[in-house]
């Protein structure tokens, strides 16, 4: 199978999100082609599901946490769908990123991909691609109508030579939560640039309240805040797509800079002892049970911190990530284009597991937007936010988009895997000791080059 060239995953982020302020807008109705689960022409199971077989789907998926409306809502669906189709059992296989991404390896190591299945766009998909797992969805989105209710230019980060391999549940940005009360009682103002943060997170520590919080276990987390740091050192986007255009190494002093700055967050004492034994849903409980001051993070969390104890009373705000060393534009952000459902090629009911996959994607708008989970989902969405309770700071996560200048992708989102397994081994050792940042440059540099 033809690879999709790497360079091109970091591209046309920008006009896709420009897509999605028209859909979710600052609080205003906004429209989309039956994206609420309405009448698309035929019925939801696409005449393919009539069989009176009782078999069993079985859907993997990354919200393992009950408190989170995407949980909530998937289970709503999936009751939904039950109840239409009783000769149908949904079998839930619910986990955490990490673990979940080490599953599926195992999984696809034996040809065994559960029917349904979650992968994240770009490099991390390909080698699964590369190796004919999934189904191509293209017959899928385009009979009923469901292709139209994503958000322009999304669904290419999932596309490989031609065919759609997967149906993202995202579209989103990285963003700085704070904690209002505790940044009150800390005396530290939202900062603007990233020493003030470093100040920020020495002030508070001195005053006993805990700065920042992140769930380092799963180490994506630790490269996901690192590369806000890079993109801004580095001036703007573009890095990593100029290591593998050759025109730079991991050994430029925008790595290294970014890299001791990481460690000055660090070793100011920002994060909880132990992040690196806390999972992304422990480290994120920390913030929503009023813990900590700030948290960073992908604007998807918006759902779950909203609907959290720390939310009460208009309690939590939003910030963007700022320069560093008077570098960057903080209307830069990390893009993130979200994980997605894939489908086995080897599902022993392939038809009824479309049908279903139909059927969650085409409902997953109205459900998300109900459930106050709407915030950064790739639909386009039907409903007037403002008017249907979500909070300030929702609304001021609807407005970072339509500010939305530019960005990069994720690390293990451009580079191969052997490499970004360097890197994020790199990162997460920082949380447990002081490293040369010149060094860490330097073995990711020769990993990089054993790895191309």
């Amino acid at each position: 199978m033809k690879k999709k060239p790497f360079k091109f995953f970091g591209m046309a982020m920008t006009g896709v999100l420009a897509i999605s302020l028209s859909a979710c807008g600052g609080g205003g109705a906004a429209t989309t082609n039956n994206a609420a689960g309405g009448d698309t022409g035929t019925d939801s199971s696409g005449g393919k599901s009539g069989s009176t077989e009782n078999i069993t789907i079985t859907f993997q998926n990354i919200y393992p946490d009950a408190s989170d409306p995407k949980n909530q809502m998937m289970k709503k669906i999936v009751e939904q769908y039950e109840k239409e189709h009783t000769n149908v059992k949904i079998e839930l296989d619910s986990l955490n990123t990490d673990q979940q991404k080490l599953k599926l390896k195992t999984q696809a190591a034996s040809k065994e991909v559960p029917d349904i299945t979650v992968v994240n766009p770009a490099a991390q998909m390909q080698p699964f691609v590369d190796e004919d797992l999934f189904a191509p969805l293209n017959d899928m989105v385009e009979e009923n109508g469901l292709k139209d209710t994503f958000q322009k230019g999304i669904l290419d980060y999932y596309t490989f030579d031609g065919n759609l391999y997967a149906l993202p549940d995202g579209n989103n940005i990285g963003v700085v939560f704070y904690n209002k009360k505790l940044m009150e009682e800390g005396g530290v103002k939202v900062p603007t640039t990233f020493e003030e943060m470093v100040d920020a997170v020495k002030t508070l520590k001195g005053k006993g309240i805990q700065p920042m919080v992140i769930g380092e276990k799963d180490s994506w987390t630790g490269s996901f805040l690192f590369m806000n740091i890079l993109l801004r050192t580095n001036g703007g986007p573009g890095f990593l797509q100029d290591v593998l255009d050759g025109k730079k190494t991991f050994e430029d002093q925008a790595y290294v800079d970014a890299v001791q700055a990481f460690e000055n967050l660090v070793q100011a004492g920002a994060f909880q002892d132990g992040a690196t034994s806390f999972d992304y849903n422990s480290g994120e409980n920390l913030f929503k049970t009023g813990k900590a001051a700030m948290y960073y993070m992908g604007s998807w969390a918006t759902g779950g911190i909203e609907t959290a104890e720390v939310s009460k009373d208009d309690n939590v705000g939003v910030f963007k990530f700022p320069t560093v060393g008077g570098k960057g534009n903080a209307d830069e952000f990390m893009l993130a284009p979200g994980s997605a459902f894939a489908i086995s090629k080897n599902s022993k009911h392939l038809d009824e597991t479309k049908d279903f996959l139909n059927y969650f994607m085409t409902n997953f708008p109205k459900e998300a937007f109900e459930a106050k989970g709407a915030v950064g989902i790739a639909q386009n969405v039907d409903g007037d936010f403002k008017a249907a309770g979500y909070s300030d700071m929702a609304m001021n996560v609807l407005d970072l988009f339509k500010e939305v200048k530019g960005g990069d992708l994720a690390f293990d989102n451009t580079m191969n895997p052997a490499t970004t397994q360097v890197h994020l081994s790199g990162i997460q050792g920082l949380f447990v000791e002081q490293k040369d940042p010149a060094a860490v440059a330097k073995e990711l540099q020769a990993a990089y080059e054993e790895n191309k």
